[in-house]
């Protein structure tokens, strides 16, 4: 017996196609200026596939040029890559002290730390500047690290699925003998994955495409990370869109990369999230 047409359903599908065409069409677009000569970027109607190709000239600029995005990409994924560590681990353990672990005032503690949430970031930039001059960490990439490594989100968001993990199975472990570390290790941890590779793949596309604070707390040239560099790029060949298009496509490959690689996961958290709500 055939099933009837779903025709909402459908309609549904056909518009989500739509819209992601949309979506797509800049990004195509921009791939598409990447390989061309200057003159022919701006050609109207547009020429999805170049007439002329000119990819290796315009990405061995961007690449080798006065602002080599080699260097940009090695600053990018240091910072980024110890600053989701970093923040994995501490928010995580946040999460876990606040949902787990029974001492005096821990609500009051963690509605406090709730409430720093609403403090704009751009309010304590003064005075993170002053601090970080004091301690020598201007201008570093470990003053960069320190500065996303904790997280008020990351804290609340694993805290609530830590919140999820039974109680009962925290105690069994306990009369065993187990710490918390230990049951932090080797099981809340473990159970809450999906939630970490979450926030993990989040936190690492919030620093990548962090330009506020490494605009503020860098200044040497070899430091600066894609962002600034990009925006140096910019500066220098800003009338010529081939090669800023060139330097755009760059900068966004690894965010891709990362985002298929963990968009498996990210689902997951997302879905066992839906779930505990």
């Amino acid at each position: 017996m055939k099933k009837p047409i779903n025709g909402k359903k459908i309609l549904v599908t056909v518009l989500m196609f739509i819209l992601g065409i949309c979506f797509m069409t800049p990004f195509l677009w921009m791939i598409s200026a990447s390989l061309k000569v200057e003159e022919e970027v701006l050609t109207y109607p547009i020429q999805w596939i170049p007439t002329t190709w000119n990819a290796i000239e315009n990405y061995r600029e961007v690449w080798t040029g006065t602002m080599p995005f080699f260097l940009l990409y090695w600053n990018s994924i240091k910072v980024s890559v110890l600053t989701t560590l970093t923040s994995v681990a501490v928010s995580a353990l946040a999460a876990y002290g606040f949902s787990k672990v029974e001492f005096k005032g821990r609500n009051l503690v963690f509605m406090l730390v709730l409430a720093t949430f609403m403090i704009p970031p751009q309010t304590l930039l003064v005075t993170q500047f002053i601090l970080y001059r004091t301690l020598g960490l201007y201008d570093t990439h470990m003053g960069l690290i320190l500065l996303n490594s904790f997280s008020v989100f990351g804290t609340f968001m694993l805290r609530q699925f830590f919140l999820g993990v039974g109680n009962e199975i925290i105690e069994s472990a306990r009369m065993d003998g187990a710490g918390h570390f230990r049951i932090f290790t080797s099981i809340a941890f473990p159970l809450v994955k999906p939630a970490i590779a979450t926030y993990a793949i989040l936190r690492f596309i919030w620093t990548w495409n962090d330009f506020q604070y490494p605009l503020i707390f860098l200044r040497s040239k070899e430091l600066f990370t894609i962002q600034l560099g990009v925006q140096s790029f910019a500066d220098e060949h800003g009338s010529i869109y081939s090669l800023m298009m060139a330097a755009s496509v760059s900068a966004i490959i690894p965010l891709l990369i990362v985002f298929i690689i963990g968009q498996k996961q990210v689902i997951e958290g997302i879905q066992l999230g839906g779930v505990k709500g």
